[in-house]
């Protein structure tokens, strides 16, 4: 290997521990998926009353409608609440409206469903992290890949949840790419920003890696070119609590091959 070609791998290692220090930051952070404790549909509680959490919260529409008394101890928006508040889904727990001490109470909605998770920066999950089990940088596993829009825009797949519910996936096209001379594809959703997000499994899953992982490839540029890195393949959030809904791979999504990079599994 020549000089240059060393010192781009060394760069690229050298961004990658970069990339893997941040990343367990990023996953043992006060509301990071760690903290997650509890994810409850509205519809499964008719009455508004959630376990283990105050107030009552009940769909209304487009919103979802929360009310408590100063017994209950909520605050929205930095306020405790006594009365009604008009709650939309939140972006994350970094921008929660509603907290209960240092719980913070998250408003999402899935297909029309409404929810709140309860992310608790005292989890014992949290409490327990030792880190994530990954494999170091290697070369071979970053490789030029080609991204194909379907004709239609995007379509829409049905596939199992992690909490045993079917949700729509949506997909806007495929990456192709070559590992040791054969080729892959993978079905890949576009996120807002133009990258890509790809919800995989390889021979690997379920043994030595979690049952399936994520990738997020860099955007493509106007020929549909973009560099496919499976030493940055992801632990879904489900990975690290029980309470996330992530969806698992489409069909078509199971590599077969041993993809021995990224991240494995919790330490």
């Amino acid at each position: 290997m020549t000089s240059d070609a060393s010192d781009g791998v060394n760069d690229a290692s050298g961004a990658w521990k970069r990339w893997h220090e941040q990343r367990v930051a990023a996953v043992s952070a006060p509301y990071g998926p760690l903290a997650l404790t509890g994810t409850h549909w509205l519809a499964d509680h008719p009455d508004g009353r959630l376990p283990d959490v105050p107030g009552r919260w009940t769909a209304a529409g487009d919103a979802v409608l929360l009310s408590a008394g100063p017994a209950d101890g909520l605050t929205v928006d930095g306020r405790p609440l006594d009365g009604e508040a008009r709650l939309t889904a939140d972006p994350g727990p970094g921008e929660a409206r509603v907290a209960h001490g240092e719980r913070r109470l998250v408003v999402l909605v899935r297909e029309g469903l409404w929810g709140v998770r309860d992310f608790d920066p005292a989890a014992p999950a949290r409490r327990a992290f030792r880190g994530v089990a990954a494999t170091p940088y290697d070369p071979r596993w970053s490789v030029p890949g080609r991204f194909t829009p379907y004709d239609t825009g995007r379509r829409s797949v049905r596939v199992p949840n992690a909490d045993g519910r079917e949700r729509g996936l949506a997909l806007g096209g495929e990456l192709a790419f070559a590992l040791d001379g054969r080729t892959h594809t993978l079905q890949v959703s576009v996120e807002h920003d133009g990258s890509l997000w790809a919800v995989f499994a390889d021979a690997t899953s379920g043994s030595t890696s979690y049952r399936f992982r994520f990738l997020r490839p860099v955007a493509p540029d106007a020929g549909g070119r973009t560099t496919v890195d499976l030493n940055r393949a992801l632990l879904p959030p489900c990975a690290f609590a029980d309470h996330f809904v992530c969806p698992f791979p489409p069909p078509g999504n199971t590599l077969a091959v041993r993809v021995e990079a990224g991240e494995r599994e919790l330490r």
